[in-house]
């Protein structure tokens, strides 16, 4: 196995989970409000379908050996999708998905292990291991956006979580905001199930995760796993936060809420 297998492969089990529920909303389903809340269900489903339709072309390019797509061709891209129906959308997510799920899956053992990717806005360019799992984490928290429009207690899929749970890029330096912290310091030992972890969140004036536990942390949060991606991507809002969610000390979840704003 390449350490892209698993990735992909909950890329393909994200994608049922999401078509099955996509497959069945009416026009009504589609203009009703997600949990991204300047879109309504078809805008996300806009979003994913452009971001399947990018992401196919720059993996498309790295295959040829051609520069990435750039700046015009995303905003062709997003012309486009912003100018269709709901329903177009719904079924333009479903088909540009598909295309992309199947392509990474065609790819054999050698392509999966010695692939680069310019996803043109990191560094340098990445593994294929790296590249799907940023695209899963993608679809699965806006997978949860139009889910939680129907369930107030949808959760993200194991298949995601067990991937993006420390999975590389560690993006949450840069989705964190450390002046919401206004000065302050603290360092909170964060104990995860399903799968089980233990770590530490340093808020700061960077903020950043490792694995050095410190001996008398500032304080806990003890949770499951998906919650806490969903935390640090700003979707645990009260009413979406699972009651065996616990904290102590210095990590309260107000605080960390508005640390961890969303996007």
């Amino acid at each position: 196995m390449t350490g892209s297998d698993a990735v992909i492969a909950a890329l393909r089990t994200e994608y049922g989970v999401l078509t099955e529920a996509v497959s069945s909303f009416g026009e009504d389903d589609l203009a009703g409000p997600s949990g991204a809340a300047e879109w309504d269900v078809s805008e996300v489903l806009s979003h994913l379908g452009s971001g399947a339709e990018i992401t196919r072309a720059t993996l498309r390019a790295a295959l040829d050996g051609e520069p990435a797509p750039g700046q015009d061709f995303m905003h062709s891209v997003w012309d486009r999708w912003n100018a269709m129906t709901r329903r177009q959308r719904a079924d333009g997510f479903l088909q540009a998905n598909e295309s992309l799920t199947a392509l990474y899956e065609s790819l054999d053992a050698p392509t999966r292990t010695n692939l680069r990717i310019d996803l043109g806005f990191l560094p340098a360019p990445v593994d294929l291991a790296t590249a799907a799992r940023m695209r899963l984490s993608e679809l699965a928290l806006h997978s949860w956006d139009v889910r939680v429009a129907f369930d107030e207690h949808a959760v993200l899929t194991p298949a995601a979580t067990h991937q993006l749970l420390h999975g590389s890029p560690d993006l949450i330096g840069w989705t964190g905001k450390p002046e919401q912290l206004e000065g302050r310091q603290a360092v909170v030992q964060v104990t995860t199930t399903e799968p089980a972890s233990e770590f530490a969140l340093r808020l700061g004036e960077r903020i950043s995760v490792d694995f050095d536990l410190p001996d008398k942390p500032d304080g806990t949060l003890e949770l499951p796993a998906e919650a806490w991606l969903r935390l640090v991507a700003g979707r645990l809002a009260p009413r979406h936060t699972p009651g065996d969610v616990v904290t102590t000390g210095a990590a309260e979840l107000d605080l960390l809420r508005r640390v961890f704003p969303g996007y």
